[in-house]
Parts: C-alpha cells; structure tokens; sequence
C-alpha cells in the first residue's frame, strides 16, 4: 500500500482538488490501495489562528467564519451533483457551527490557550478531508473519512505534541484492519491526549501524520504531494537555476530541510527513516513528472553536491574570554542553560583555542539567550574571565549539502572560492566530521547573491564545443571572425572550450561546414563554395544539422532576422545579437523572445545592444540576479553626441563640432539620425525592459537637441545651413553652462520605470562631467550602491569594441 499526503496549496481550490482527485483514482485503480492524508485547505489554518487570536482580543471574526464557509461551499457546490449536497453542507455547517461556539467561548473568556487553540486550527483538516472523502465517493464508493485524533495518541503538549508510539500503532493498526477495503481520507496534523483532547504535532505535521500511519502500516513508499517538482538544489525564488534532484538520501534530505528548505519537515522522515521506507516528493500540478524519492542511500551522482540551503534571517552570539580555555563541561553547561529555556541553537563553531564560542540562534531569541548568558555566568563575567556575550544580527545561514561531499576533495574552496570571488564576507564556518554539510554565516544583504553565486560554482558545466551559426559578414561579423581565430588556441586551454563556427551567411552567399569554416581564409571560401543567401533556408538548414550547443549570431542591422528568433529558440538555440530591433521593438514581442528563450533553457545574449563592448546588459542582470534593486539608471549611451558636447567648449561652435564629428565618421551621413536621439531611446528603452519595467517606446520622453528649424531641413547640406543659424541658441546654452560651472550632456534616465532622455547641465559632483572623447557612460544607483553609484565607462562604439562584446556573449554562453 502507499501513502498519498496533500499539502494545503493541493487541496486550496476547485481545480486542484480536482487533481488531487485524479491522481488518487488513478492510484486505488492501479491496486495500490492508497490512504490519503490531507492538510487543510491553503491559508486556512492562519486564517484559524487570526479568528481565534481576533476571539481573543474581543474582535469580531465574522468576516472570517464566513470566508471559509465560502470557500468549503463552493467545492461542494462545483464537485458535488446536486442530489448529494445537502447531507454535505448539513455536515459542514454543524463543524462551522461547532467552531462558532469555541469562538464565542474565547471571546467571553478573552483567553486563548494552546489546548483551545489546537482544537480550534483542527477545524482545517476535518473540513477539508470531510468534503474531499465526500467528493471522491462519488466515483469510489468506498471512500471514507477518518479523523485521526482518535488515532494518534500523544502526550498534552498542545501546540508541538509528542506521539504516544505504542498507544498510535495499536489504534491505527485496528483501524486498518476493520477499513482494509476503504480509500481512507485521515486528517493530519491533529491527534489526542489520552484524556481525548485534541492535539497538534507542531510544523510539519500532516507530512508527520502521513509518515506515522505509513511506518505502522508498512508502506511501499510516502508520497507527498505538493506544488514543487520535488527537492530542488537551491530556493528557485532566488536562484533560477535550482532544479530538482530525483534521489536524495534521508540524511541529505534532513540536511537541507534543517537549513531552510520548506518542501519537508526533517521529523516527518523518521517514521520512515526507522522502516526504511522511501518518500517521494512530487507536483500535484505536474503528476507525470517523477519528483524526488528520499531513501535509505542516494546512490552516485554527477554533483558533488546536492543542494544549498540556507536560513534567511539569524543572530550569531559571540562568547569570549579565557574562562573557556581549557574549562571542562564550560560547553555543556551553555548550552544545557539554553535547551532548558527552549532556546534553539542552529548552528555552533568554536575556536581550536577554545578562546570562544560562536553560535547562531532565531532573532526572536537573541536577547533571551544573551540575558541567561549573564545570570549563568556572573561570577566569570564580574571576573573579567569572559567578555560581554555580543549579538550580531541581519545574518543569514547557507548551506551546501551531499554525501558526494566526503568523497571529493576542493569542496571547501570551491565554496570560499565562490563566495571570495562575489566580494561575500564568511563571518563563521561550521562544517560536520560527517562532512554532509558545510555552512557559512554571512551577512543578510548578500543572501541572494551568494545563493547564486555557489549554484553557478557546484552546477553550472562548459560546454566543450559551441557550433556557431553567423548572419552578417560587415565590420564587425569579419572583425568577430579574426577575434575567434586569434583567441582559438588561448580558448581551448585556458576554458576547455571550441568555438566553430559552422555556418555564414550575407546578403548574398551563405556557406555551411559542419567542421568548421577556415577563419583565416572565410572571405575566399564563402565567394567561392557558398550558395546564394536566403535566410529561411539558411535558418533551416541550420535546425536540419542538428548539433549540439548552437549559438545564432545576428551581426546585422536588418529587421528580418528578429522574425526568425522565435522559432531559433523554440529549436533550442541561443542567440547572440548586436541588432538592436528584437528588444527595442513592442514590448509583447521582447517579452515573448525573453520567455520563449527561458522556457527552452537557452541563452539570449545581447550584451552589445546598449553599449558594444561595455558591461552594461550583464551588469543589470546581475545586480538583479544578486537580490539588489533598482533605484535609478542614468547613461549616455551615444559615442556621437557624448563626442559632440564634449568638444562644444571654449570657442568652438556647435556647427564645427558636428561637422568635424561626420568627418571623422562618427555621424551618420545625415547626422540627425544621431543628434534626433532614436538610437540613444533604443538603448534605454531595453535597459528598462531588463530592469524589470513593461514600457513601450512610446512612453519614453524624448527630448530634443536640435531646434525646430534643423530637424525640419530637406536635405543635409539645408540641415547644415539651419545649424549655423541656430549658433545664438547653442552658444547661450554654452554660455550658461559655463557660468554655472557646469557642462552640457544628453542624458538618458530611468526612474521609477520612466524613462526620460533630454539636455542637462551638470557640475563636477556628478558622475558624467568629466567624460570625455566618445565615451559612453552609465550609472546604477541600487539598495547596495546607494551612497555611491556603480559607474560603467569606455568606448561605446567602433567594430572592434562590439565585436568583442559578442565574442564574450560567445564565451558566456559556453560558461552556461
């Protein structure tokens, strides 16, 4: 037989019951003669405990009492034909009725004790199981309530009661012996005193329920269902990345529950553990996928570890002095004081010169523990044998997990390295001779970064060889290729890693050679061996080779490649793109390349759409990947108008500045497609997109550099005519600049997800004064670099500056 337990979120509404309903049908018709333990329905055990705590105080519950009358009804209403439903509701209602009376009785009373409590959250599970068993009966008829507080016996320790193991097994095995034909529906969470008052056996507790009743009945295996795809290595709200693990041992399982992991509570697997009985962790959402099985061992693996873990929010205390040193029983005296006042300690490092004794406790409990400290230990205090007990707080915990650990040298420093590597301070290490674990105390800031930062360390593999597809033959596409050939020798022993490119493609030729095209002599090869260009064939004949680790490189300015994206993606390969018209577009399509790329786990590198070279893009996304936030964005973003207004000083006019501009070939031919600022708002406008904003380039404030008069001119030689014109409005903004103290810059900024781009005047405090030549600039003010901007500055422009921002998309790409 199994065991089949349903967490809240499984049992929370009308669709998911309906596939709780499904899998436990397809169980008791495959013969595997399921019980099922249900939680109760999701948020309604809070909800208990705020109608009771509200009773309490002597505020109304009404609003709550009605709100989960609702919510039970509506099922029964939806899942329950007609002529079945009245016996239902009947039954419901004089449950909901029971609850009003407890309530009214705390009310009048103005006392909630834990005896009262538990009785009152134990409305959650008896409901939900009543009306689930009442919903499957109609499709098997021998489906049957059981509330297992007649059944799980424990002492009177309301709120975290202990089993009665004995009393439990006798009773549940009785049971099952007068039910063996009957799908069991059995509440968890809740039991009884011997004197038959109900219990609540703590967090965890329906996942206890389900391993108690499967230990005494000797199940095949415990399976709980839940709203994740199993065990997963690491949070998946904070590291993408995390995936699922299918096998785990019981001790990693515990390892990575004990240390934050929420998907199962380490006192669950005893039972099981005890029997050897495996538990499988799987979705309720996606029942074909296999989840993770918990068992005796976990057998090889690939990881050296697997998972990390981590605990969000604790307060280290630190314990100092020379009355430690040498001092028997000094330890056991600690920490025996802090288990006798239910002070629980997470995790304990002391120094070989027993000078002292860090130790990490709950927030809630920082304070209480340092005062018991003092009374414990006045005397060595007084003594000055011991320093005052400090409190650290705003730390968190992580933890890398796995029994590969003991087996694999470097664990550790490719830890620290990590860690190191990410500017992540380690202010304590506690590591198990067992060597399962290895945990870290760092500060709270960097929590999310860090969790990041090692998944990339123990997860992420090179690729061997990246087979690389290129459109786009121009300055930069031929300055790529010379880049690849250079790099060829430098890449495969420094990064184990080979980049072919495989496929080229112009205007008019294209070449394929599975082996790799020659990148000394591509030119001659592609005149003499290519075939005429199309990209549709071009992009098919790229899906029909069929390689391993493809990379499509856009190193064209065209619009009829971002066509194409979608389906490149959907055929699992990345994309490398200097073409800024796929994220500068409408929003739904950047939104739907963006998904479509996520959801076939390859890569959409676009580094050089912003800043060619410059570490712009990746910058962003890091700080975002990190947890940080952002609060504003400015940039200059053109190497044209940064060159124009950082040359418009002394007596120069503006007129000879942008002329000289075009004839150094930073311009445009017409150079109002740069000074109109479109290009610039482009570049924002991803920038916003990446940040997290829905904005269409419509929304963007686009100021203007040129008068009226200039952007209307017919022709550019007109264009030129109007500008020496205009020289009294240039010059009086150059005036006014410079008897402020101060210099003109077109800055783009972005703010509470607007974003705008016009002339501004700004003195030598600001970041962009001192910019110079055709540099591009961007500042970041983020929750960590909030006193002090985080400023990227370089060469925005030129081929070999954005040729080499692909060729490290390239790279990065491989590093996936």
């Amino acid at each position: 037989m199994k065991i089949l337990k349903f967490g809240g979120t499984s049992v929370g509404s009308v669709e998911s019951i309906q596939a709780v309903l499904k899998i436990v049908k397809a169980s008791f018709d495959a013969g595997e003669n399921p019980l099922v333990v249900l939680s109760a329905m999701s948020g309604v055990t809070n909800l208990l405990t705020k109608m009771a705590e509200e009773a309490a105080e002597g505020k109304p519950f009404d609003e709550g009492l009605k709100q989960l009358e609702e919510r039970h009804f509506e099922v029964v209403k939806k899942l329950i034909a007609v002529k079945y439903q009245n016996p239902v509701l009947t039954r419901l209602k004089l449950l909901f009725n029971e609850l009003e009376e407890l309530l009214l009785g705390v009310s009048a009373l103005k006392e909630l004790s834990n005896q009262s409590r538990d009785l009152i959250v134990s409305y959650g599970e008896r409901c939900s199981n009543f009306l689930v068993s009442k919903v499957m009966e109609q499709e098997v008829a021998e489906s049957e309530y059981i509330n297992a507080s007649y059944y799980v016996k424990t002492d009177s320790n309301f709120g975290n009661a202990h089993l009665n193991e004995p009393l439990t097994n006798q009773l549940i095995q009785a049971l099952y012996q007068t039910h063996a034909d009957k799908l069991l529906f059995v509440t968890g969470f809740i039991g009884s005193n011997e004197q038959g008052r109900v219990t609540t056996l703590g967090r965890g507790g329906s996942d206890y329920t389900a391993a108690i009743f499967g230990s005494v009945l000797n199940a095949s295996a415990i399976e709980i269902w839940t709203d994740v795809n199993g065990m997963l290595t690491a949070d998946p709200r904070i590291v993408k990345k995390a995936f699922s693990l299918p096998v785990l041992s019981y001790t990693e399982a515990m390892e990575l529950s004990y240390f934050g992991a929420k998907v199962i509570y380490p006192p669950t697997m005893v039972p099981a553990f005890l029997k050897k009985i495996p538990i499988v962790i799987r979705n309720t959402f996606e029942p074909h996928l296999a989840g993770t099985v918990i068992q005796f061992e976990s057998g090889k693996s690939t990881y050296p570890i697997k998972g990390i873990s981590s605990i969000a929010d604790v307060s280290v205390i630190n314990l100092t002095g020379s009355g430690m040193v040498g001092k028997s029983g000094f330890s056991g005296r600690l920490f025996t004081l802090l288990a006798r006042e239910q002070i629980n300690v997470i995790l304990i490092t002391q120094s070989s010169s027993e000078h002292s004794i860090t130790f990490a406790v709950n927030p809630s409990d920082a304070e209480k523990a340092v005062s018991l400290i003092q009374n414990e230990f006045e005397l060595e205090l007084l003594a000055n044998k011991l320093s005052t007990p400090v409190i650290e707080e705003n730390l968190s915990i992580l933890a890398i997990v796995g029994e590969n650990m003991k087996r694999t040298p470097g664990m550790s420093g490719k830890l620290f390295h990590a860690l190191g590597r990410n500017g992540i301070n380690v202010r304590a290490i506690a590591q198990g001779s067992s060597e399962f674990n290895i945990s870290v105390i760092i500060n709270k800031d960097d929590l999310a970064k860090a969790l990041n930062a090692v998944h990339d360390a123990f997860f992420a593999e090179l690729k061997r060889t990246l087979h690389v597809f290129n459109l786009g033959t121009g300055n930069i596409g031929a300055t790529l290729f010379r880049q690849l050939h250079e790099q060829h020798d430098f890449l495969l022993d420094h990064n184990d890693v080979e980049i072919k490119v495989v496929g080229v493609s112009n205007s008019r030729r294209m070449l394929f050679n599975v082996d790799g095209v020659n990148l000394e002599n591509w030119q001659q090869e592609l005149d003499e061996n290519g075939e005429v260009a199309d990209l549709g064939t071009f992009v098919s004949k790229m899906q029909a080779m069929n390689l391993p680790n493809c990379v499509f490189i856009d190193n064209t300015a065209s619009k009829l490649p971002a066509t194409y994206y979608e389906e490149i993606f959907k055929s699992n390969i990345s994309i490398v793109t200097c073409n800024k018209i796929a994220n500068s577009g409408d929003y739904q399509q950047y939104r739907l390349l963006h998904d479509t790329a996520r959801k076939h786990g390859v890569d959409f590198f676009y580094e050089t759409n912003v800043g060619a070279g410059l570490p712009i893009v990746r910058v962003l996304k890091d700080l975002m990947l990190s947890g940080d936030r952002i609060l504003k964005i400015e940039a200059i973003l053109s190497g044209t108008i940064s060159y124009i207004f950082n040359n418009f000083h002394g007596d120069a006019s503006f007129y000879d500045v942008v002329k000289k501009a075009q004839e150094l070939g930073y311009t445009e031919p017409d150079p109002r497609d740069d000074l109109g600022g479109i290009d610039f708002m482009r570049k924002m406008l991803i920038l916003a997109r990446d940040a997290g904003n829905v904005i269409e380039s419509s929304d963007v404030e686009l100021g203007n550099i040129l008068p009226e008069n200039c952007l209307k001119a017919n022709s550019v030689d007109e264009f030129y005519t109007e500008l020496l014109k205009s020289e009294d409005y240039f010059n009086a903004l150059k005036l006014k600049a410079a008897n402020e103290g101060k210099v003109i810059r077109y800055i783009g900024n972005l703010t509470n997800g607007k974003v705008s781009i016009d002339l501004q005047m700004v003195d030598s405090s600001h970041p962009f004064y001192a910019l110079s030549g055709s540099d591009n600039i961007i500042s970041f003010t983020t929750e960590r670099y909030k006193e002090r901007p985080l400023v990227v500055k370089g060469p925005g422009a030129g081929a070999e500056v954005t040729s080499g921002g692909v060729f490290a998309d390239l790279v990065n790409v491989a590093a996936k």
